[in-house]
C-alpha cells in the first residue's frame, strides 16, 4: 500500500490530479508493477527453458538412442576410435581386427557394502569367485579391474546392479577371424592389446601408428590346404606335431607357414607354451637327407665333382669308434646323381672329403645356413653349427647330421637352388610388384638347372615317388633324421620331412612338409621315412594349390618316363622300389 504523505489513499480525489506530488507517487506505482511483470516473465521463460532442455535429452536418450545405448556410468576416457591397424593376407582377406569394447573396473573405496558388490557381480560374471573378489576389494588398492571386455548383456547387467564405485572403460578388443589357421604369423596381443607374438609383435609400432592394413604375403586359401594337409598326416601316422611352408621362388614370399599344434589367438589361455612354439622358423633339427641338395650342389658349383663323378660307396668309412653306412647298402660304385637318388650316406660324405671343409662352410654360408634366418617374426631360432668345423663334421653334415637349422633355412636355401641361384631372404610381407626385388647370387644358373633335373629324377625314380603330381612336374628330396636327444640318436624318433618344388622345367613354388616323430602304420607296412609321411602330403598340397595358382598342367610324361617310372611289383602288392627307397632314407 501506497501512503501519500500521511493522507488515508481513500481521501485522495481527482482534485488531486493537479498536485506534482500526486503525479509522481502515481508514475512510481506504474513503474514497479510494470518491473514485476517483466520478472515474472523472465523468470516464466527461464523455467520453460529448463524443463525443454530436460525433456529433450529424455526423448534423445529413450527414444532415438534407446534405453541402454547410454548407461548412467562414468568411464575413463573419451568416445574411443581405433588405435591398431588390421592385418590381411595378400588378397586382402581380414586376419586380424579390433573391435570396440567395454572393461569393468573398480574404485574399492567408493564401494560401501564391499561383501554384497561382491556378490552381485558373481552373479552376472560367475567365472568370478565372489569370495576372492570381496577379499580384493576389502584391500586397499585404490583401483582394481574386475574384467576385460564384457558383452553388451554383461555391460547392462552390471550397470543395472546401481553399485557405486563399479565403472566401464571403453577400449578395444583385438579379433582374429581366422582362428588358429594363421595364428603362428599373425600372433596375438595381450590384455592391453600390445603384440606378444608373431607379426602382431614385430610390427608393434607400425601397426599403432597406420590407419591402412598391414598387408601380408600369405595367401589364406594356400594356408589352408596346407594346414589341413598337415593335420592329416599328423592323425594318421599319430605325429607329435608338424610343420610345412609354401614359398614364392622368384621373391622369396611365403604363401604360407604352418606349424602344429597352434593355438586360437581369440583365447589366451589356449597359447601354451608348446603351442606357441614355431617349429618352422624357431625349431632347429637336424634335416638328414635333405642336407644332400646342399652337398651336391657344393661340390657341382665348385668344380670338384660332375654327375658322372663316381664314388665307392660299397664300404662303410670308419671315424675312431663311428661309421657311416648306407641302410641299404650298394655293391657298386655310384654316380653323383645315383648317390642323391638313392640317397647315400657314404657317397655323400666321399663327396664331402672332395668339396673340403672351408669350400663346404663357405657354401652353407652363401646359402643363408649358417646365420639366423631373416624374416619379420620374432620368434627366430640360430643355426647350431660346429665349432670346430672339422672333416668329420664336414661329412656327417654332408648328409644331415651335426649341423642344426630351421625349416625356413631350408626353405631359403633350396629356393636359390633351383630358381637360378639366386638367394632371396624369405618375408611374410607382400611384395610390390613396381619394386626391384633384392637378391645374391650364390652359384651359378647351370648348377641350378642341373638341380633342378636332378630333384626331379628322385621323384620320377628314387625316393620321393609318392609326391608326384601329373602335370606338375614335381621335383625334391626326402629326408628321416633319428632325433638327438639325452643319450644319443634315438632310433625310432624321427623327423621325416620333403621338400619340393613345382614345376622343375620353370620353378615358381617350393613346398616343405616336416613331420614330427610319425609312426609306422599298416598302410605304410610300418615305415614311418618321409616317403611314406612327407613326400604323399606335399603331393596332395600341391595337386590342390597348383590349379590354384594359375599353374597351368604340363602334358602327360612320354612313355620313356614312364617306363622309367614303372616299377616291379610282388604278390603282396608293395612294389620293389617303395621297400627299397624307404630303407635309404
Amino acid at each position: 500500500m501506497i501512503r501519500l504523505f500521511g493522507r488515508h489513499p481513500e481521501t485522495y480525489t481527482d482534485q488531486d490530479a493537479g498536485d506534482p506530488g500526486t503525479l509522481h507517487i502515481e508514475g512510481v506505482r506504474k513503474r514497479a508493477i510494470e518491473t514485476g511483470r517483466t520478472r515474472l516473465i523472465v523468470t516464466g521463460a527461464m523455467f520453460t527453458l529448463a524443463f525443454c532442455v530436460i525433456a529433450g535429452r529424455m526423448v534423445d536418450v529413450t527414444m532415438l538412442k534407446g534405453v541402454s545405448a547410454k548407461p548412467s556410468y562414468q568411464t575413463r576416457s573419451t568416445d574411443l576410435e581405433i588405435d591398431r591397424a588390421d592385418i590381411v593376407d595378400r588378397n586382402g582377406v581380414l586376419l586380424a581386427t579390433s573391435l570396440p569394447s567395454v572393461s569393468l573396473y573398480a574404485h574399492p573405496r567408493e564401494i560401501v557394502d564391499k561383501a554384497e558388490a561382491a556378490e552381485k557381480v558373481a552373479r552376472v560374471l560367475p567365472d568370478i569367485n565372489a569370495a576372492e573378489l570381496r577379499t580384493k576389494l576389502q584391500g586397499d588398492r585404490a583401483f582394481l579391474y574386475l574384467r576385460r571386455n564384457l558383452t553388451p548383456k554383461q555391460e547392462y547387467a552390471i550397470n543395472a546392479l546401481g553399485i557405486p564405485g563399479l565403472y566401464f572403460e571403453k577400449t578395444e578388443k583385438r579379433v582374429y577371424p581366422q582362428s588358429e589357421l594363421a595364428a603362428h604369423v599373425v600372433g596375438l596381443t595381450d590384455l592391453d592389446n600390445k603384440g606378444i607374438a608373431g607379426i602382431e609383435k614385430t610390427f608393434e609400432n607400425e601397426l599403432m601408428a597406420r590407419r591402412d592394413p598391414l598387408r601380408l604375403s600369405i595367401d589364406i586359401r594356400v594356408q589352408t590346404i596346407l594346414r589341413n594337409e598337415l593335420a592329416k598326416t599328423v592323425a594318421d601316422f599319430h605325429a607329435i606335431g608338424a610343420t610345412g611352408m609354401v614359398m614364392d621362388v622368384t621373391t622369396g614370399e611365403l604363401l604360407a607357414l604352418v606349424s602344429l599344434p597352434d593355438y586360437n589367438p581369440n583365447n589366451l589361455a589356449s597359447a601354451t607354451p608348446v603351442a606357441m612354439f614355431n617349429r618352422a622358423t624357431l625349431g632347429v633339427y637336424e634335416m638328414g637327407s635333405t642336407f644332400k641338395l646342399f652337398n651336391t650342389a657344393a661340390a657341382l658349383d665348385a668344380g670338384t665333382a660332375t654327375l658322372t663323378s663316381t664314388y665307392d660307396v660299397m664300404h662303410r668309412i670308419k671315424v675312431a669308434r663311428f661309421e657311416i653306412y648306407d641302410y641299404h647298402p650298394e655293391n657298386h660304385p655310384l654316380t653323383v646323381a645315383e648317390i642323391l637318388k638313392v640317397s647315400s650316406n657314404i657317397g655323400s660324405a666321399r663327396m664331402a672329403l672332395d668339396l673340403g671343409v672351408e669350400n663346404q662352410k663357405a657354401f652353407l654360408t652363401r646359402v643363408g645356413l649358417t646365420r639366423p634366418a631373416a624374416v619379420e617374426l620374432p620368434e627366430i631360432g640360430a643355426p647350431l653349427v660346429p665349432n670346430p668345423w672339422r672333416e668329420i663334421n664336414s661329412m656327417t653334415i654332408s648328409y644331415g647330421h651335426g649341423m642344426a637349422v630351421s625349416p625356413l633355412h631350408m626353405m631359403t636355401g633350396v629356393s636359390a637352388l633351383v630358381n637360378g641361384g639366386i638367394f632371396h631372404p624369405a618375408t611374410l610381407l607382400k611384395h610390390d610388384p613396381d619394386q626391384p626385388i633384392p637378391g645374391q647370387r650364390v652359384l651359378k644358373p647351370e648348377t641350378s638347372k642341373v638341380m633342378r633335373d636332378l630333384m626331379r629324377m628322385v621323384v620320377t625314380e628314387g625316393t620321393g615317388g609318392k609326391a608326384a603330381v601329373p602335370g606338375y612336374e614335381v621335383g625334391g628330396k626326402t629326408g628321416t633324421a633319428e632325433k638327438n636327444g639325452a643319450g644319443g640318436y634315438h632310433h625310432k624318433s624321427l623327423l621325416s620331412s620333403f621338400i619340393a618344388t613345382f614345376p622343375t622345367s620353370n620353378p615358381r613354388y617350393l613346398v616343405l612338409a616336416m613331420i614330427d616323430e610319425p609312426q609306422g602304420t599298416k598302410e605304410s607296412y610300418g615305415f614311418a621315412t618321409a616317403g611314406w609321411t612327407a613326400a604323399p602330403a606335399v603331393g596332395r598340397v600341391i595337386a590342390e594349390i597348383g590349379p590354384l595358382l594359375g599353374i597351368v598342367p604340363t602334358p602327360e610324361l612320354s612313355d620313356r618316363e614312364k617306363d622309367k617310372a614303372r616299377v616291379a611289383t610282388d604278390a603282396s602288392g608293395k612294389s620293389h622300389r617303395e621297400v627299397t627307397f624307404a630303407k635309404a632314407e
